[in-house]
Protein backbone atom coordinates (compact mmCIF):
# COMPACT_ATOMS: atom_id res chain seq x y z
CA UNK A 1 0.00 0.00 0.00
CA UNK A 2 1.55 3.62 -0.72
CA UNK A 3 2.20 5.37 2.08
CA UNK A 4 0.74 8.65 0.67
CA UNK A 5 -3.18 6.59 0.99
CA UNK A 6 -2.81 5.82 4.90
CA UNK A 7 -5.71 7.05 6.75
CA UNK A 8 -6.49 5.94 10.76
CA UNK A 9 -9.90 5.19 12.21
CA UNK A 10 -9.83 5.58 15.86
CA UNK A 11 -12.24 4.09 18.10
CA UNK A 12 -13.03 3.43 22.11
CA UNK A 13 -13.20 0.42 23.96
CA UNK A 14 -13.70 0.10 27.77
CA UNK A 15 -11.39 -1.04 30.28
CA UNK A 16 -11.41 -3.41 33.25
CA UNK A 17 -11.88 -0.24 35.43
CA UNK A 18 -14.63 1.24 32.59
CA UNK A 19 -11.61 3.98 31.60
CA UNK A 20 -12.42 4.93 28.34
CA UNK A 21 -9.25 3.92 25.77
CA UNK A 22 -8.49 5.43 22.79
CA UNK A 23 -7.18 2.96 19.60
CA UNK A 24 -6.58 3.21 16.08
CA UNK A 25 -6.25 1.49 13.14
CA UNK A 26 -3.73 1.80 10.01
CA UNK A 27 -3.25 0.03 6.97
CA UNK A 28 -3.66 -3.79 5.87
CA UNK A 29 -2.39 -6.98 6.04
CA UNK A 30 -1.64 -8.88 9.39
CA UNK A 31 -1.83 -7.01 12.51
CA UNK A 32 0.78 -5.67 14.71
CA UNK A 33 -0.12 -4.56 17.92
CA UNK A 34 1.81 -1.53 19.36
CA UNK A 35 1.96 -1.66 23.55
CA UNK A 36 1.50 1.91 24.93
CA UNK A 37 4.11 4.02 26.16
CA UNK A 38 4.91 7.05 27.41
CA UNK A 39 3.95 10.64 25.39
CA UNK A 40 1.48 8.94 23.02
CA UNK A 41 -1.84 11.21 21.15
CA UNK A 42 -3.58 8.99 18.33
CA UNK A 43 -4.07 12.10 16.53
CA UNK A 44 -1.12 14.34 17.10
CA UNK A 45 1.50 11.51 16.48
CA UNK A 46 -0.09 10.81 13.34
CA UNK A 47 0.49 14.97 12.41
CA UNK A 48 3.67 14.91 14.03
CA UNK A 49 6.61 14.90 11.39
CA UNK A 50 9.33 12.91 13.82
CA UNK A 51 6.57 10.38 14.45
CA UNK A 52 4.44 9.63 11.29
CA UNK A 53 7.08 8.46 9.31
CA UNK A 54 7.81 5.78 11.88
CA UNK A 55 3.91 4.49 11.83
CA UNK A 56 3.73 4.93 8.36
CA UNK A 57 6.57 2.38 8.07
CA UNK A 58 5.01 -0.22 10.62
CA UNK A 59 1.94 -0.11 8.29
CA UNK A 60 3.34 -0.46 5.22
CA UNK A 61 2.68 -4.23 4.83
CA UNK A 62 0.24 -4.38 7.95
CA UNK A 63 -2.75 -3.22 9.85
CA UNK A 64 -0.95 -1.44 13.10
CA UNK A 65 -3.22 -0.81 15.92
CA UNK A 66 -2.50 1.77 18.48
CA UNK A 67 -3.81 2.97 21.31
CA UNK A 68 -3.12 6.07 23.86
CA UNK A 69 -2.08 5.13 27.77
CA UNK A 70 -4.64 6.12 29.62
CA UNK A 71 -4.75 9.82 31.32
CA UNK A 72 -3.05 10.70 27.51
CA UNK A 73 -4.10 11.62 24.34
CA UNK A 74 -7.37 10.86 23.52
CA UNK A 75 -8.10 8.19 26.23
CA UNK A 76 -9.86 9.28 29.54
CA UNK A 77 -7.63 12.11 31.37
CA UNK A 78 -8.97 11.46 34.48
CA UNK A 79 -7.42 8.41 36.00
CA UNK A 80 -7.44 7.06 39.47
CA UNK A 81 -5.26 3.84 38.46
CA UNK A 82 -1.99 4.83 36.81
CA UNK A 83 -0.79 1.02 37.67
CA UNK A 84 1.13 -1.29 35.50
CA UNK A 85 -1.50 -4.06 36.32
CA UNK A 86 -3.99 -1.29 34.83
CA UNK A 87 -1.90 -0.68 31.89
CA UNK A 88 -2.15 -4.63 30.93
CA UNK A 89 -5.98 -4.85 31.32
CA UNK A 90 -6.06 -1.47 29.10
CA UNK A 91 -3.72 -3.28 26.44
CA UNK A 92 -5.95 -6.77 26.53
CA UNK A 93 -8.96 -4.47 26.10
CA UNK A 94 -7.85 -2.90 22.55
CA UNK A 95 -7.04 -6.57 21.62
CA UNK A 96 -10.52 -7.95 22.34
CA UNK A 97 -12.30 -4.81 21.28
CA UNK A 98 -9.99 -4.80 17.49
CA UNK A 99 -11.28 -8.75 17.09
CA UNK A 100 -7.47 -10.11 17.06
CA UNK A 101 -7.23 -13.36 17.18
CA UNK A 102 -3.11 -13.41 17.20
CA UNK A 103 -0.73 -10.74 15.62
CA UNK A 104 2.68 -9.14 16.29
CA UNK A 105 3.07 -7.82 19.68
CA UNK A 106 5.04 -3.89 19.53
CA UNK A 107 6.89 -2.39 22.59
CA UNK A 108 8.71 0.22 22.35
CA UNK A 109 10.54 1.84 25.42
CA UNK A 110 8.14 1.90 28.28
CA UNK A 111 5.94 -0.17 26.22
CA UNK A 112 8.46 -3.48 26.16
CA UNK A 113 7.39 -4.16 29.23
CA UNK A 114 3.78 -4.85 28.68
CA UNK A 115 4.51 -6.62 25.72
CA UNK A 116 6.37 -9.14 27.73
CA UNK A 117 3.93 -9.88 29.83
CA UNK A 118 1.07 -9.62 28.09
CA UNK A 119 3.23 -12.12 25.78
CA UNK A 120 3.23 -13.90 29.17
CA UNK A 121 0.07 -14.18 29.81
CA UNK A 122 -1.43 -14.90 26.67
CA UNK A 123 0.94 -17.20 24.50
CA UNK A 124 -1.62 -18.23 22.43
CA UNK A 125 -2.52 -14.69 20.98
CA UNK A 126 0.98 -13.25 20.19
CA UNK A 127 2.66 -14.87 16.95
CA UNK A 128 6.26 -12.17 17.31
CA UNK A 129 7.21 -9.68 19.51
CA UNK A 130 9.09 -6.69 18.01
CA UNK A 131 10.87 -4.64 20.62
CA UNK A 132 12.42 -1.20 20.15
CA UNK A 133 14.66 1.00 23.29
CA UNK A 134 12.61 -1.37 25.98
CA UNK A 135 13.53 -1.95 29.64
CA UNK A 136 12.25 -5.34 31.46
CA UNK A 137 13.14 -2.77 34.92
CA UNK A 138 12.18 0.37 36.31
CA UNK A 139 15.37 2.16 37.52
CA UNK A 140 13.85 2.20 40.85
CA UNK A 141 14.51 -1.82 41.03
CA UNK A 142 18.09 -1.29 40.81
CA UNK A 143 20.59 -0.51 43.49
CA UNK A 144 20.56 3.17 44.02
CA UNK A 145 22.60 5.83 46.20
CA UNK A 146 21.03 8.49 47.65
CA UNK A 147 21.86 10.93 45.51
CA UNK A 148 20.74 8.91 42.39
CA UNK A 149 17.21 8.66 44.17
CA UNK A 150 17.58 12.49 45.04
CA UNK A 151 17.72 13.04 41.31
CA UNK A 152 14.93 10.74 40.20
CA UNK A 153 12.98 12.19 42.95
CA UNK A 154 13.76 16.01 41.31
CA UNK A 155 12.74 14.80 38.06
CA UNK A 156 9.29 13.41 38.75
CA UNK A 157 8.94 16.75 40.68
CA UNK A 158 10.16 18.93 37.74
CA UNK A 159 7.72 16.88 35.44
CA UNK A 160 4.57 17.30 37.50
CA UNK A 161 5.35 21.24 37.89
CA UNK A 162 6.45 21.98 34.06
CA UNK A 163 4.82 19.76 31.95
CA UNK A 164 1.77 21.01 30.86
CA UNK A 165 3.47 24.93 30.45
CA UNK A 166 3.99 27.17 27.53
CA UNK A 167 7.45 27.32 28.55
CA UNK A 168 9.58 24.47 27.01
CA UNK A 169 12.46 24.39 29.11
CA UNK A 170 10.97 21.34 32.13
CA UNK A 171 10.30 19.53 28.86
CA UNK A 172 13.69 20.35 27.26
CA UNK A 173 15.14 18.07 29.60
CA UNK A 174 13.42 14.73 28.21
CA UNK A 175 13.70 16.11 24.96
CA UNK A 176 17.38 16.24 25.14
CA UNK A 177 17.36 12.60 26.46
CA UNK A 178 14.86 11.00 23.86
CA UNK A 179 16.46 12.55 20.88
CA UNK A 180 19.63 13.69 21.75
CA UNK A 181 21.11 14.28 18.02
CA UNK A 182 17.85 15.88 16.70
CA UNK A 183 18.10 19.00 14.95
CA UNK A 184 16.39 22.14 16.70
CA UNK A 185 13.52 22.09 14.70
CA UNK A 186 12.96 18.26 16.06
CA UNK A 187 13.42 19.19 19.58
CA UNK A 188 10.43 21.69 19.36
CA UNK A 189 8.17 18.97 17.67
CA UNK A 190 9.33 16.63 20.26
CA UNK A 191 8.58 19.13 23.20
CA UNK A 192 5.07 20.00 21.46
CA UNK A 193 4.11 16.17 21.69
CA UNK A 194 4.86 16.31 25.25
CA UNK A 195 3.08 19.29 25.97
CA UNK A 196 -0.32 17.80 24.67
CA UNK A 197 -0.24 13.98 25.45
CA UNK A 198 -0.89 14.57 28.97
CA UNK A 199 -0.87 16.66 32.53
CA UNK A 200 1.84 17.43 34.36
CA UNK A 201 0.14 14.83 37.51
CA UNK A 202 -0.28 11.99 34.75
CA UNK A 203 3.24 12.75 33.01
CA UNK A 204 4.75 12.13 36.52
CA UNK A 205 2.56 9.32 37.71
CA UNK A 206 3.23 7.31 34.61
CA UNK A 207 6.90 7.99 35.09
CA UNK A 208 6.81 6.57 38.54
CA UNK A 209 5.30 3.54 37.28
CA UNK A 210 7.96 2.64 34.66
CA UNK A 211 10.44 3.00 37.14
CA UNK A 212 8.91 0.97 39.62
CA UNK A 213 7.84 -1.99 37.36
CA UNK A 214 9.57 -4.93 36.52
CA UNK A 215 8.56 -8.29 34.00
CA UNK A 216 12.32 -9.62 34.09
CA UNK A 217 10.92 -12.50 35.65
CA UNK A 218 8.69 -13.46 33.29
CA UNK A 219 10.56 -12.67 29.92
CA UNK A 220 12.51 -16.12 30.51
CA UNK A 221 8.44 -17.47 29.69
CA UNK A 222 8.52 -16.12 26.16
CA UNK A 223 8.27 -18.60 23.63
CA UNK A 224 7.68 -16.82 20.35
CA UNK A 225 10.78 -15.59 18.26
CA UNK A 226 11.36 -12.41 19.23
CA UNK A 227 13.59 -9.28 17.68
CA UNK A 228 14.99 -6.59 20.07
CA UNK A 229 16.95 -3.37 18.64
CA UNK A 230 18.57 -1.06 21.30
CA UNK A 231 20.66 2.22 20.31
CA UNK A 232 24.31 1.42 21.28
CA UNK A 233 24.53 4.56 22.87
CA UNK A 234 20.88 5.14 23.78
CA UNK A 235 20.97 8.33 26.59
CA UNK A 236 17.33 7.39 27.88
CA UNK A 237 17.52 3.32 28.24
CA UNK A 238 20.97 2.31 28.42
CA UNK A 239 22.11 -0.20 25.96
CA UNK A 240 22.30 -3.16 28.54
CA UNK A 241 19.05 -3.37 29.04
CA UNK A 242 18.36 -3.99 25.42
CA UNK A 243 21.32 -6.79 26.36
CA UNK A 244 19.12 -8.11 29.43
CA UNK A 245 16.10 -8.75 27.52
CA UNK A 246 17.70 -10.91 24.81
CA UNK A 247 19.60 -12.96 27.48
CA UNK A 248 16.09 -13.81 29.46
CA UNK A 249 13.91 -14.70 25.66
CA UNK A 250 15.22 -17.87 24.77
CA UNK A 251 16.22 -17.30 21.26
CA UNK A 252 15.98 -13.85 21.01
CA UNK A 253 17.72 -11.76 18.30
CA UNK A 254 19.33 -8.30 19.48
CA UNK A 255 20.64 -5.31 16.61
CA UNK A 256 22.49 -3.01 18.50
CA UNK A 257 21.59 0.17 16.82
CA UNK A 258 24.61 2.83 15.56
CA UNK A 259 23.00 5.58 17.40
CA UNK A 260 22.19 7.63 20.33
CA UNK A 261 18.52 8.60 20.15
CA UNK A 262 15.81 6.73 22.21
CA UNK A 263 13.43 7.59 19.54
CA UNK A 264 13.85 6.82 15.67
CA UNK A 265 14.24 9.69 13.72
CA UNK A 266 14.73 9.39 9.94
CA UNK A 267 17.90 10.95 9.37
CA UNK A 268 19.47 9.11 11.72
CA UNK A 269 20.95 5.64 9.83
CA UNK A 270 20.02 3.73 12.81
CA UNK A 271 16.25 4.38 10.64
CA UNK A 272 17.43 2.12 8.19
CA UNK A 273 19.01 -0.53 9.94
CA UNK A 274 15.82 -1.07 12.47
CA UNK A 275 13.60 -1.27 9.83
CA UNK A 276 15.84 -3.64 7.40
CA UNK A 277 15.60 -5.88 10.49
CA UNK A 278 11.89 -5.06 11.08
CA UNK A 279 10.46 -5.93 7.72
CA UNK A 280 13.50 -8.99 7.43
CA UNK A 281 11.67 -10.35 10.76
CA UNK A 282 7.92 -9.83 9.55
CA UNK A 283 8.56 -11.56 6.04
CA UNK A 284 9.63 -14.74 7.82
CA UNK A 285 6.07 -14.28 10.27
CA UNK A 286 4.18 -13.64 6.63
CA UNK A 287 5.91 -16.65 5.35
CA UNK A 288 4.40 -18.99 8.39
CA UNK A 289 1.34 -17.56 8.54
CA UNK A 290 0.26 -17.68 5.91
CA UNK A 291 1.92 -21.41 5.06
CA UNK A 292 3.06 -20.34 1.31
CA UNK A 293 6.30 -21.10 -0.42
CA UNK A 294 7.58 -17.05 -0.36
CA UNK A 295 9.85 -16.15 -3.14
CA UNK A 296 11.83 -13.24 -2.97
CA UNK A 297 9.56 -10.88 -4.61
CA UNK A 298 6.40 -12.02 -2.49
CA UNK A 299 7.73 -11.03 0.28
CA UNK A 300 6.08 -7.06 0.20
CA UNK A 301 2.86 -9.27 -0.01
CA UNK A 302 0.18 -9.52 3.25
CA UNK A 303 -1.03 -12.63 4.09
CA UNK A 304 -4.77 -11.57 2.48
CA UNK A 305 -2.69 -10.66 -0.54
CA UNK A 306 -1.02 -14.08 -1.17
CA UNK A 307 -4.42 -15.49 -0.89
CA UNK A 308 -5.66 -13.49 -3.81
CA UNK A 309 -2.64 -13.65 -5.75
CA UNK A 310 -3.16 -17.82 -4.93
CA UNK A 311 -6.81 -17.89 -6.41
CA UNK A 312 -5.70 -15.55 -9.46
CA UNK A 313 -3.38 -18.23 -10.30
CA UNK A 314 -6.30 -20.79 -10.65
CA UNK A 315 -7.74 -18.59 -12.69
CA UNK A 316 -10.49 -17.53 -10.41
CA UNK A 317 -12.08 -14.04 -11.82
CA UNK A 318 -12.49 -11.20 -9.40
CA UNK A 319 -16.05 -12.32 -8.39
CA UNK A 320 -15.00 -15.81 -7.74
CA UNK A 321 -12.18 -14.72 -5.68
CA UNK A 322 -14.74 -12.33 -3.35
CA UNK A 323 -17.42 -14.94 -3.02
CA UNK A 324 -14.15 -17.70 -1.77
CA UNK A 325 -12.48 -15.43 0.79
CA UNK A 326 -16.29 -13.92 1.82
CA UNK A 327 -14.97 -9.90 0.33
CA UNK A 328 -16.89 -7.73 -1.96
CA UNK A 329 -15.41 -7.47 -5.27
CA UNK A 330 -14.10 -4.24 -4.47
CA UNK A 331 -12.22 -5.11 -1.49
CA UNK A 332 -10.72 -8.03 -4.46
CA UNK A 333 -10.05 -5.10 -6.48
CA UNK A 334 -8.54 -3.12 -4.43
CA UNK A 335 -6.24 -5.91 -3.45
CA UNK A 336 -5.21 -6.74 -6.97
CA UNK A 337 -4.32 -2.98 -7.40
CA UNK A 338 -1.41 -3.15 -4.46
CA UNK A 339 0.06 -6.74 -5.58
CA UNK A 340 0.43 -5.38 -9.29
CA UNK A 341 1.83 -2.26 -7.60
CA UNK A 342 4.22 -3.86 -4.92
CA UNK A 343 5.36 -6.57 -7.83
CA UNK A 344 5.40 -3.84 -10.18
CA UNK A 345 3.56 -6.01 -12.72
CA UNK A 346 0.83 -4.85 -15.31
CA UNK A 347 -1.39 -7.78 -16.33
CA UNK A 348 -2.90 -10.47 -14.58
CA UNK A 349 -1.45 -13.31 -17.32
CA UNK A 350 1.81 -11.88 -15.68
CA UNK A 351 0.51 -12.04 -12.48
CA UNK A 352 -0.38 -15.98 -12.72
CA UNK A 353 3.17 -16.12 -14.12
CA UNK A 354 4.88 -15.07 -11.38
CA UNK A 355 2.68 -16.51 -8.51
CA UNK A 356 3.21 -20.27 -10.30
CA UNK A 357 7.23 -19.90 -10.57
CA UNK A 358 7.14 -18.86 -6.97
CA UNK A 359 4.27 -22.03 -6.42
CA UNK A 360 0.96 -20.29 -5.71
CA UNK A 361 -1.87 -22.05 -7.22
CA UNK A 362 -1.07 -25.21 -7.16
CA UNK A 363 -2.11 -26.29 -4.29
CA UNK A 364 -5.29 -28.04 -3.55
CA UNK A 365 -8.40 -25.67 -2.54
CA UNK A 366 -10.01 -27.40 1.03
Amino acid sequence: MAIGSLQQEIRFCRSPDSTTIAYATIGQGPPIVRAAHWLSHLEKDWENPITKPVLCELARHNTLVRYDLRGCGLSDRDVNDMSFEAWLGDLESVVNAAELDRFVLYGPSGGGGIAIAYAARHPERVSRIVLHGAFVRGVRTLPLTSDQLDKIDTVAHLTEIGWGTKNPAFRQVFTSMFIPDGAAEQWNWWNDLQRVSSSGNIAARALQTYQRYDTAHVASLIRCPTLIAHARDDVLVPFQEGRLIASLIPDAQLVPLASRNHVLLQTDPAWEQFFNAFHAFMRAESSHESGYPLAEELHALSTRELEVLDLVARGMDNDQIAARLGLSAKTVRNHITNIFAKLEIYTRAKAVAVAREAGLGVRRLD
